[in-house]
Formats: structure tokens, C-alpha cells, sequence
């Protein structure tokens, strides 16, 4: 059965066309998905991704715990409401998924993907055992992304003056007032703030922020805007079988600890030392045809030098065709695509095109 947020009824009033997402009834867009791009990058725009899988974890080892379960070290977290992105990694160091945690007055959350949301279940309840923990899911909260460089002129005019303070804190910081999780995160690149909220109170901001001048965004645009800020999505950039050293991860994995053993942490390092492994380069092409997910590249013209794209898509802003991909090191500065049985070139630049 298609899963609809407790938003589902105000989309369809905007007329949102709906798609299914992973089992969600989900915006991919309000009309015009360039438009909501370009308003994310010019203004002020509004995501509903309720369809994230959000777990709560008490008990008295959950920060022990999440020390052996997360890449990253939970430890960096001094202040309640702080948030740490990182990624869980399988018994040979590549990506179970890749989520944001947590330190929670009553211990920690993590916020993981909805299309993982069964394996990673299992996945932390397998590793639970022995361990004195609970853990929770909550589908009562939504959770709501505001974006844009107008984002903190919006956020001043609500009744929640907190939500200014946290937007203008060094990234990532969070606070929890008025019963909403504030985070000043996000999958856009741009300024702004992620919400936690009961359903109930997420309609009426989600009103709130349109009428104080925030406009709908879908799928389609977090999609596009995500790849020009050159941020991953689990099941095109990593999943089980990568290593966060080939997806630009690795700055997620804290070594620091030599007495953490995390999952996956010694394949991990025995990848890192052997310093073989493919790489994330980010490609602009000549051309405007769109390359997609799974399309080979051939390496300087060498044909027997190949990578992969991982998320291909045009750029509104850059009003050129672009894509990340995972490719041998090399000191080329081009690589190459055949589509529609033509060839294209694509200038290898580093997984990040535009500069925010």
C-alpha cells in the first residue's frame, strides 16, 4: 500500500503531480521543476521529505553504542539538538546507508533513508544485540526542508524566533523549542534550516511558510539541486558495495579514536592503505544530451580506462549537462560518453559545480 505524508492533501491543493517514491506518495514537482530549482537557488523553497525513517534510541550505552555503529564519531556531538552526518558501514567497509545523527535530551535520532528503511531496521537491531537499548521509530513526526538564500528573511517572520538563531549558527547546529527539531542542514547546498515536527504541526507550518512567501518544491528540483551541490543518493552514488573512500565519504569516517573500532573499520583502512580504489570526480559535458545512471565513460580516450556515471541530470544553473562519477585516479582532464551512438566530451572537475 502507497504511503501519502500527513502533507498529502495540501499538495494535491497545489497542484502537485504525485509519484511513488519507495512506496510513498510524494511531489515530484508543482508545475515546473526548473522554476522550483531556480527558486531554491534565487529565494526561498519548501520540501516535504516526511518520507524519511526516523528512529529514536535510548538507554544508558547508546552513545557506546552508535560509536561501533556510525563511521563518524557520535562523541563530536557536545550539545543537544547537534547533528552529525555520516554513514554505517557492513562487515567489509562499505555503505549499509548513509544518514544524519542526533544528540537527543533523551539520547539520540537518526534519520535514515525511506528506501532503506527495512534493511537498516534490521541491520541496527541485529548489531543491538546484548546491548540494553530501545529503539523507536516515529511515524507521528514529518519533517520539512527549507532552502535558499531568502530562507532566513522567511524564517524572521514567523512566531518561532529560534529558528533565525539556529540558520545563523556554524553548520551543522540544531535546537529543539515550540516541539520542532531544528537543524540548519539540508540536500541543496543552499542556506537553510530541517524540521522535525508532530504531523499536526508541520500542516500548519508548512502554511505558515508559504503564505510568508516560501514556495513549493518536488522531487525533481531536491534532485537536480543535489547533484550541482554534488551530494550523494544512496542507490545511484554508493550503496553496499562502495566504499565512502569512492563516493567523497571519507571525510565522514573519523579515525581519530584509535580505540573506536567501528563496524567495517578495518577493511576500510586496508582499502585506504592500498590506495587502489575508484574515485568521485564530478563531469560537465560539451553537450546537452543527458547522461545517465550506469553509462560508461572511457578515460582520456583510452578505452581500456572506464568509469561509471553514478547521477547524471542538466543543471538550471549552469545551463549545462552534467553528472558525478566513479572513475580510476588519473591527470586527465576529459573523459568521454557515447550517447545515441555519438560521442561527447566531459571536462572532469572535482563532485561540487557550483560554488555556495
Amino acid at each position: 500500500m502507497t504511503k501519502q505524508t500527513p502533507l498529502h492533501a495540501l499538495h494535491l491543493e497545489s497542484s502537485a503531480k504525485m509519484v511513488d517514491f519507495h512506496g510513498w506518495q510524494m511531489p515530484i514537482h508543482y508545475g515546473s521543476q526548473i522554476k522550483e530549482h531556480e527558486v531554491v537557488r534565487n529565494d526561498c523553497g519548501i520540501f516535504d521529505v516526511s518520507h524519511m525513517t526516523i528512529l529514536d534510541l535510548k538507554g544508558n550505552r547508546t552513545k557506546e553504542f552508535l560509536m561501533k555503529l556510525l563511521a563518524n564519531d557520535v562523541q563530536k556531538l557536545k550539545n543537544n539538538y547537534d547533528c552529525l552526518y555520516s554513514a554505517m558501514l557492513n562487515e567489509e567497509g562499505f555503505v549499509v546507508d548513509d544518514l544524519i545523527a542526533y544528540k537527543m535530551d533523551f539520547g539520540y535520532r537518526l534519520i535514515v533513508n525511506c528506501a532503506r528503511r527495512d534493511y537498516d531496521i534490521g541491520w541496527i537491531k541485529h548489531n543491538l544485540k546484548e546491548w540494553d537499548i530501545s529503539m523507536k521509530e516515529r511515524p507521528n513526526l514529518c519533517i520539512l526542508a527549507i532552502q535558499g538564500p531568502n530562507t532566513p528573511e522567511v524564517l524572521s517572520k514567523t512566531g518561532h524566533k529560534f529558528l533565525s538563531e539556529i540558520i545563523a549558527k556554524k553548520s551543522p547546529s540544531g535546537d529543539f523549542k515550540d516541539q520542532i527539531l531544528a537543524t540548519n542542514t539540508g540536500y541543496t547546498g543552499e542556506k537553510g534550516l530541517e524540521l522535525v515536527v508532530p504531523s499536526e504541526i508541520g500542516i500548519i507550518l508548512w502554511k505558515e511558510l508559504l503564505d510568508l512567501g516560501a514556495k513549493p518544491a518536488g522531487l525533481g528540483a531536491r534532485d537536480t539541486l543535489r547533484i550541482e551541490a554534488g551530494l550523494n543518493l544512496y542507490g545511484n552514488d554508493m550503496d553496499d558495495s562502495i566504499s565512502p573512500l569512492e563516493c567523497n565519504m571519507s571525510w565522514t569516517v573519523d579515525l581519530k579514536d584509535e580505540q573506536r573500532n567501528f563496524i567495517g573499520k578495518i577493511p576500510y583502512c586496508n582499502l585506504r592503505n592500498e590506495d587502489k580504489h575508484l574515485i568521485q570526480v564530478g563531469l560537465i559535458f560539451e553537450e546537452r544530451a543527458i547522461v545517465r545512471r550506469n553509462q560508461k565513460v572511457t578515460i582520456g580516450g583510452d578505452e581500456n580506462l572506464e568509469g561509471i556515471v553514478t547521477s547524471g541530470s542538466y543543471s538550471p544553473t549552469l545551463k549545462k549537462s552534467i553528472a558525478l562519477a566513479r572513475i580510476p585516479v588519473t591527470e586527465e582532464d576529459y573523459c568521454f560518453a557515447e550517447v545515441r551512438g555519438e560521442t561527447i566530451r566531459a571536462k572532469i572537475t572535482r563532485p561540487k559545480f557550483i560554488n555556495l
